[in-house]
């Protein structure tokens, strides 16, 4: 749905007055009932109060909740219509900058042009409109590529606490969309706090990809209606550059859980009865309307990296199972693999993707992954009798699949060209062919000679010593 500033038409009548402020939430006597997800507003002291109408308690009387702020309101303000649901502001001239919900710079810097408006809750594209996956997104990340490949307008999650290098993961994924697929990347950070988004928006400078990048922030301070449509808003966003620019659009959720959370406090806030382990009974469609919406058209693709926070590590909590049900792919971050210096911290055996089949993949990259993966598994199953009674215990052939997994662990290291000023490391992407023809002379024995530490943390073994 798309407009321009001609159309937003408001009312100068108010549509009502302000008959009880509890929070984030705020009562609306009105002349005339406006529909669900309309966004009014009410004007006090010299600034502009956003409210999104999610409730009709009467026939006179609507609940909505504050995108602002709501200390100064007071019984009796008038309100007014905007004339439709909440807008933002899209332009190529979007990139390199970082906005809240509403599309306003934040950290300085003029406002967006306004000559186009799309309303952040529309619809997904069209069937007729949509394209089916039919290939992998190169990353040049070597793990990745190989165990857990991204599906070309897929969608994929990253699962992993604090201090497992999400955040460097992230920023690299943006360095491969910007460097190798010549595409652009929208970041959403929903509930961030500001000193992290603060030090990611300096990373992201630092690193040289934020030219190619939008950032839309809603902090953790902020109103849930805030956190809970910032999503939605940087979505917004990414369907503009597919659609309008025709780029592989690379669309980074930090952190989808939180959006989960934002959706369950204005549940809470409406006095909705709470559904399976207190959350929103409205859980399953709220999810639906974010996902549905990162797909694929004729005119480009939208590749989503959500980050996902496991609440007590249960995969099982419903919010974490509602999310896996829309995944193609799923990373995992382990602390195990981050304590023994294995960067990126990717677990190889509990990663894994849809896609990985014979027929999506081809039959020598299903045949390569598969080897791996059987070659890891088998060090990993033996790595405490290895402890125990050491290396020699075992038999020749499970003695040469440890030694040979033990290389091919610290093959898929990586240095990263993000955090080259912090390491020293060149960084390295690695073509998935040159990672396939390595695997393959790893799996044949060719490097059965090659000290383990001439393994770690390069390229391609065709890169010389590192």
């Amino acid at each position: 749905m798309q407009t321009t500033s001609d159309d937003r038409q408001t009312s100068s009548v108010p549509i009502g007055l302000i008959e009880e402020v509890h929070g984030p939430v705020v009562d609306i006597a009105c002349d005339r009932l406006p529909p669900l997800n309309q966004a009014l507003f009410a004007a006090f002291g010299g600034e502009r109060f956003t409210f999104e109408v999610h409730r009709h308690l009467d026939e006179r009387r609507a609940r909505a909740i504050a995108l602002h702020r709501t200390s100064g309101l007071r019984r009796g303000l008038p309100v007014f219509d905007s004339g439709g649901p909440l807008q933002v502001p899209v332009t190529p001239d979007c990139l390199g900058r970082m906005v809240d919900l509403f599309g306003a710079p934040l950290y300085g810097g003029s406002p967006l042009p306004a000559d186009e408006f799309r309303r952040i809750n529309a619809p997904p594209a069209a069937l007729s409109e949509s394209t089916a996956a039919t290939e992998i997104l190169e990353t040049g990340i070597k793990v990745i590529d190989l165990l857990c490949p991204f599906v070309k307008g897929g969608k994929t999650g990253l699962f992993g606490g604090a201090g497992l290098g999400k955040t460097v993961l992230i920023m690299e994924f943006i360095h491969a969309i910007v460097h190798l697929q010549q595409g652009v990347s929208v970041f959403a950070g929903v509930g961030e706090r500001i000193r992290e988004g603060h030090e990611l928006w300096h990373d992201m400078l630092r690193a040289g990809v934020m030219p190619r990048t939008l950032m839309v922030f809603g902090q953790m301070d902020e109103s849930p209606g805030v956190r809970f449509r910032v999503g939605l808003s940087a979505l917004t966003y990414a369907e503009y550059l597919r659609d309008k620019l025709s780029l592989e659009v690379l669309f980074l959720m930090d952190n989808v859980f939180r959006f989960v959370q934002a959706g369950s406090e204005i549940s809470g806030l409406l006095g909705r009865m709470p559904a399976t382990v207190g959350y929103q009974p409205t859980l399953i469609s709220e999810v639906a309307e974010l996902q549905d919406r990162i797909t694929s058209t004729r005119h480009g693709n939208i590749t989503a990296v959500e980050a996902v926070y496991v609440p007590a590590d249960d995969m099982t909590d419903p919010a974490v199972s509602t999310i896996l049900k829309h995944l193609d792919t799923v990373v995992i971050l382990s602390r195990a693999q981050a304590s023994k210096g294995i960067y990126p911290a990717v677990d190889p055996l509990r990663s894994m993707s849809k896609v990985m089949d014979r027929t999506f993949l081809g039959e020598r990259h299903y045949a390569v992954a598969a080897a791996v993966r059987e070659h890891l598994a088998r060090y990993h199953e033996l790595e405490d009798v290895i402890a125990m009674l050491g290396l020699e215990a075992l038999s020749d052939v499970d003695r040469c699949i440890v030694l040979r997994a033990r290389r091919l662990q610290r093959y898929l290291t990586q240095p990263f060209h993000v955090v080259t000023e912090h390491t020293g490391i060149p960084g390295a992407s690695v073509p998935l062919a040159d990672t396939l023809s390595d695997c393959e002379a790893f799996l044949r024995g060719e490097y059965d000679d090659l000290p383990e530490e001439r393994c770690y943390m390069r390229g391609s073994m065709g890169m010389g010593s590192r």
